[in-house]
């Protein structure tokens, strides 16, 4: 019989999933004006001008959303000197050997580069955002800050939609991790075999 053991609480789960949808509504309002052959997604939100609108404050409401992740997992994925020696050993374990990897917490180190990167995307997206923010704050700023900040803009942009992806297929490809995120549990195998010094850390809590 298969045993599960809880890995996320429901307020954290649902504050997971918000930001996902956010995010989801924040990038197809954005890639509308990233490209005229990407102008037809305006059509989700009621035209370009209600995208135009809309987009800042999702991207706002994203961020703050995003926060409640961030105060909840920072301290989980603080980068060791443990996580460099798995930084050494991803080659073989992307070949499906995993003997050789050093023991992990709740998170490894991929998954930790994951965290920061979005961390760090959003927080420029965000001030970025507010620089060409028309027309509440962009009169604040010179031409030329205002073509950069949008420059930074979209490559940081690009960079969170690269990063979600990552996500997304490693949670995929992993098995019985997206039940982390539905249900809020694990199996105890899989505890034991990707993050065994939680699972000991959350038997010894039992």
């Amino acid at each position: 019989m298969t045993r599960y053991i809880q890995r996320y609480g429901d307020g954290l789960r649902l504050n997971h999933w918000v930001v996902a949808l956010l995010f989801f509504l924040a990038g197809l309002s954005g890639l509308a004006f990233f490209h005229p052959s990407l102008f037809f997604f305006t059509n989700l939100f009621g035209g370009g001008q209600w995208t135009r609108i809309l987009h800042p404050f999702l991207g706002v409401l994203m961020f703050v959303s995003f926060l409640g992740l961030f105060f909840r997992l920072r301290r989980d994925n603080r980068i060791t000197a443990e996580d460099r020696k798995w930084r050494a050993g991803m080659g073989a374990m992307l070949r499906g050997n995993k003997a050789g990897l050093p023991a992990v917490g709740k998170y490894n180190y991929g998954q930790k580069v994951v965290f920061w990167l979005m961390v760090w995307s959003l927080l420029i997206l965000l001030v970025t955002g507010v620089m060409f923010w028309r027309p509440w704050f962009a009169p604040a700023f010179p031409i030329g800050v205002i073509r950069a900040a949008t420059l930074l803009h979209a490559v940081a942009a690009v960079v969170l939609v690269l990063t979600t992806i990552v996500h997304i297929y490693a949670a995929i490809w992993v098995r019985g991790t997206m039940r982390a995120m539905t249900r809020g549990t694990v199996s105890e195998k899989w505890a034991r075999l990707n993050h065994p010094l939680w699972y000991r850390d959350t038997a010894q809590d039992k």
